[in-house]
């Protein structure tokens, strides 16, 4: 069935079909992906270029990957994992697709292959695609998200619609981003529910007691991602003039963010505190609201079960803003399954194993 792929690209790029490439979700190519940046557990895999938007409603282009678990589909087809990943950096080069996959990530995606769902992995707008990636801008990320799925579905008919979302760390809070929104872009669609491990929340809460000096806080890699989000923020909302709260080093530590992956930012930067990167506070109210509505996470307006893993040794995520986000969400009416691990940020993807395997095959099996 994969083998069609190359046949939907061709059909597309017709001029009958012409008008159909602008729809989101729509597949613009898609192709075998190299062995070498496959995964053990994928029986086939392909890449795809689709049509997505921009929160603002702008079309653009993403990329995203599918892979296939060896066996036949089930009666009703295979039902879908759509993979948010965790910080990768800005510029194309690092896209997930374009890369292998750690460890980390290989290993886990395994998990779901052999549980035998077809995996969906989006590389997020401007990862690989037109335009500059917007770190932790959620809603651009949802829409390819939910629109990979669409896609992922054109190149391979024989998946389900029923599918859910799991995210770690950034792909976190773009799964929760993905669960607000899920039916409302794509009725046609199945959606079920949600895990996110180590997905940042309540940063619109934290970020704006920054000031010139502001202390060292502890938080693994806090300078790089606040340069990708500096870099995201001043990309996605000119007007706010991001530089200006900014000292020349911040500036030289925004601009490479859009170049270099995370890593290499890191290591690059890591004598540089996040309070030498401030200019002025970041209180004022300009600032604030233009910061919550770019990267904060809805807190009502869920209709499918949500599960949350949390690391108490999390040094990248501290656990006090997901204690915050849990308790906001059950105030909201989304009561979600939230647990707790003796873990690091990345141990807890493992460490939830045992809770969110169960948790989505009952989603999945649901009537």
């Amino acid at each position: 069935m994969l083998a069609c792929a190359g046949v939907l690209a061709v059909a597309l790029a017709t001029p009958a079909a012409a008008g159909a490439e602008t729809a989101s979700g729509s597949v613009i190519d898609a192709q075998p992906l190299a062995a070498q940046l496959s995964v053990p557990g994928a029986a086939s895999t392909q890449k795809f270029t689709y049509r997505t938007q921009w929160r603002s409603g702008e079309s653009t282009t993403a990329t995203g990957v599918l892979f296939v678990p060896p066996g036949a589909s089930p009666a009703g087809g295979r039902p879908v994992v759509a993979w948010a990943h965790g910080t990768t950096g800005l510029a194309d080069e690092c896209a997930p697709s374009r890369n292998p996959r750690t460890s980390r990530d290989t290993e886990y995606l395994d998990h779901w292959l052999a549980q035998g769902y077809a995996v969906v992995a989006a590389d997020y707008p401007g990862l690989g695609s037109e335009g500059l990636h917007r770190y932790l801008d959620g809603q651009s990320a949802a829409n390819s998200i939910v629109d990979s799925v669409r896609a992922a579905r054109a190149v391979e008919p024989a998946l389900s619609d029923r599918w859910v979302v799991i995210g770690q760390s950034q792909g976190g809070h773009a799964a929760l981003h993905t669960a607000h929104l899920a039916h409302v872009r794509a009725p046609e669609l199945n959606f079920r529910g949600t895990v996110t491990t180590g997905a940042p929340s309540n940063l619109e809460l934290l970020y704006p007691l920054g000031f010139p000096g502001f202390p060292d806080l502890g938080l693994d890699g806090l300078t790089a991602f606040s340069a990708y989000i500096f870099a995201g923020l001043r990309t996605s909302n000119p007007s706010l003039d991001v530089d200006s709260y900014l000292t020349d080093v911040g500036r030289e530590v925004v601009d490479a963010a859009e170049g270099l992956c995370y890593d290499d930012l890191k290591a690059r930067y890591a004598h540089v505190e996040i309070g030498q990167l401030l200019a002025r506070p970041l209180a004022d109210e300009r600032f604030r609201a233009a910061f919550a509505d770019y990267l904060g996470v809805p807190t009502t307006g869920y209709d499918r079960p949500l599960f949350i893993g949390q690391g108490l040794r999390d040094s990248m995520v501290p656990p006090p803003l997901a204690f915050k986000l849990a308790a906001d969400l059950w105030a909201g009416g989304a009561q979600p399954q939230f647990r707790t691990y003796p873990t690091g940020h990345s141990e807890t993807m493992f460490a939830s194993l045992p809770d969110s395997t169960p948790f989505v095959s009952g989603l999945v099996a649901s009537p």
